[in-house]
């Protein structure tokens, strides 16, 4: 199976958030590392997997609300 591999500014334009609130919001609170992005080679850059994120946001329905600490919770 092929991925798609995205920088942050290719992801925001396919969902339509500001890279920013990507970089700022999204990432370790609703993208994990290892799942949704990889740092290729140990460096700074991220990529990601667009397959994985496109499933998870047509997975998840239900309301989910990020916490500080990491988790989610479901309300």
């Amino acid at each position: 199976m092929s991925l798609t591999y995205l920088t942050t500014d290719e992801l925001s334009g396919r969902i339509k958030y500001d890279a920013r609130t990507i970089r700022e919001r999204l990432k370790d609170a609703v993208l994990l590392e290892g799942t949704h992005y990889i740092r290729p080679f140990g460096g700074r850059k991220i990529l990601y997997i667009w397959e994985r994120i496109e499933s998870d946001m047509r997975s998840n329905s239900t309301l989910e609300i990020p916490m500080a600490n990491g988790g989610v919770c479901h309300g």
